[in-house]
């Protein structure tokens, strides 16, 4: 399958990237400075460009098969770079006919808010991390409303270290016995499966160990 990824280059992009090539699948790195990735493959693809411009991902985005979004504000705490860029990618996957969207969100939008403890309520997404946060949500608003084939992927906090298969997915806004992180590695690896298993599709799906 071909493949594209928006922000190709952060920690879980990155992973995503070598995820799939290793799953076999021909991959475009779309990112601002996609020589950063330091990988080289044969069925790998670099594409530099700006997800906030629409030009940019739409050219970016004809002849593929999919396209996952692992947009990140990196330091910023008030980006807008995850609701801008994945609306950018939602119309040019609508111009070229592209419909399998896997977009990487965050655990606690929306109802899966009620998995989360007093620290992240209150303090991170409830004050520090605030508009990013908001941001997230507009995004799978988005998604949503795309009339694409998406899934949405909600991850608890990244965590280094190997893929251990071990996670909880799929689980219920009510779910409390949750550590509320996962690890950078299982995360790609779940986007990975989501082009060959559709069991999530037109759904949010929350991850954690």
């Amino acid at each position: 399958m071909k493949v594209i990824v928006f922000g190709a280059t952060g920690t879980v992009g990155r992973l995503t990237v070598q995820s799939l090539l290793a799953e076999g699948h021909s991959v475009t790195a779309f990112a601002r400075t996609p020589d950063r990735l330091k990988l080289k493959a044969p069925q790998l693809r670099l594409v530099a460009g700006d997800a906030t411009h629409p030009k940019d991902v739409c050219d970016a985005i004809a002849g593929h098969d999919a396209v996952v979004v692992t947009l990140g504000a990196g330091m910023s705490r008030r980006s807008l770079i995850r609701s801008q860029g994945t609306m950018n990618v939602i119309r040019g996957m609508q111009e070229h006919g592209v419909s399998r969207l896997i977009c990487q969100s965050t655990l606690g939008a929306h109802e899966s808010w009620s998995n989360l403890n007093f620290f992240w309520k209150r303090i991170m997404f409830g004050a520090l991390l605030k508009p990013v946060f908001k941001d997230h949500e507009l995004q799978e608003k988005l998604v949503q409303a795309s009339g694409l084939d998406w899934t949405l992927v909600r991850p608890g906090a990244f965590t280094d270290g190997p893929a251990t298969g071990a996670y909880k997915e799929g689980f219920g806004a009510q779910e409390r016995d949750l550590t509320l992180k996962i690890t950078r590695a299982d995360v790609a690896g779940f986007l990975t499966r989501q082009l060959s298993d559709l069991a999530y599709l037109h759904r949010a799906v929350s991850l954690s160990n």
